[in-house]
């Protein structure tokens, strides 16, 4: 149940104490806690790594700070050549995420599984070049039509990143890996097979050949009906479906033997009762023959009651 968090009170209290969203992130005690409370609480399956995919660029040379109540703001923004080749890398911002899984590491029950991720080129581009989160891609849609070259060299550069990046959390005892392109739904399918098919592939190979032990997980959020191809060409281990794909039409359009996780909607968790009930009989009807990480569709909402993750906790264990 990905952003563990921030809808616990725990995580209120200490994101108070701390002083702000990426205090938390880059503080290796503070976000070892995060990634910990939910396990702690409820016996979750899986651990999730507390960080953000936005450290990436942070490390190819970007400055990086959150605005209150507004989100991530980046800088320079990366819309030239001469931007980009200006950048520095720092790779050793990292150190703290890395400092954050084994704490982590060393507190797990043997039991529960330690996921990492990173985000995918496409998505990470998108907040390089516009400086922010935005709903339509719009800026970095342009530059890609406008300078192809320029966004293949910012792609290869975030992916080679992502690569060391994801090495290093496997190094320090994550035991899977996710790729989130939460972006991708926004490009056409040749953009699709150029900026989110193509660099994904290539990570997922690099991760296969010197990590063969750790399964590698995609998330392409708003691929709909690209999925099929993203799970055929990008040779990720499990697939994770957002809340608007059918679960039905999922299991019948990708492999049979790839797992996949998701799908319910944050909000039908923050509805509860019959609703919830409902959704999650759905969703494990739909993918009862094949392996199946239960999981939401997108983060978890702050505005969620704790006794809807109860809940959802003990209709999924029953019906395992």
């Amino acid at each position: 149940m990905r952003q563990a968090g921030r809808y616990l009170p725990e995580y209120r209290a200490l994101r108070e104490e701390k002083g702000g969203f990426l205090a938390l992130a880059m503080d290796s005690d503070a976000a070892a806690e995060i990634t910990l409370q939910p396990i702690h609480r409820f016996g979750m399956d899986g651990a999730i790594l507390f960080s953000d995919i936005l450290v990436v660029p942070m490390a190819l040379g970007q400055d990086l700070w959150f605005e209150t109540g507004e989100g991530p703001r980046l800088a320079p923004t990366v819309q030239a050549r001469d931007v980009l080749e200006g950048l520095q890398a720092t790779p050793e911002v990292l150190e703290p995420v890395f400092g954050t899984i084994r704490r982590v590491a060393a507190q797990l029950p043997p039991q529960t599984s330690f996921l990492g991720f990173a985000g995918s080129p496409w998505t990470v581009a998108t907040y390089m070049i516009a400086g922010q989160g935005s709903r339509e891609q719009a800026e970095a849609r342009r530059l890609a039509y406008r300078d192809p070259a320029l966004m293949q060299t910012l792609v290869d550069r975030i992916a080679d990143c992502t690569i060391d990046y994801l090495l290093g959390q496997i190094a320090a005892g994550v035991e899977a890996v996710q790729l989130f392109d939460s972006w991708s739904g926004s490009l056409s399918p040749a953009q699709f097979e150029q900026w989110v098919i193509a660099p994904t592939a290539r990570i997922v190979a690099a991760l296969h050949q010197r990590a063969p032990h750790v399964p590698v997980i995609g998330f392409p959020k708003g691929a709909g009906g690209k999925l099929p191809a993203y799970a055929r060409e990008t040779g990720v281990d499990a697939i994770g479906v957002d809340e608007t794909v059918d679960p039905d039409w999922a299991h019948a359009s990708l492999p049979g033997d790839l797992p996949v996780q998701g799908n319910l909607d944050p909000l039908a968790l923050i509805a509860g009762g019959t609703t919830l009930d409902t959704a999650i009989d759905r969703i494990l009807a739909a993918f009862a023959e094949r392996p199946h990480v239960f999981n939401l569709g997108h983060g978890i909402l702050p505005d969620t009651p704790i006794a809807h993750v109860e809940q959802l906790l003990t209709r999924v264990r029953r019906g395992r």
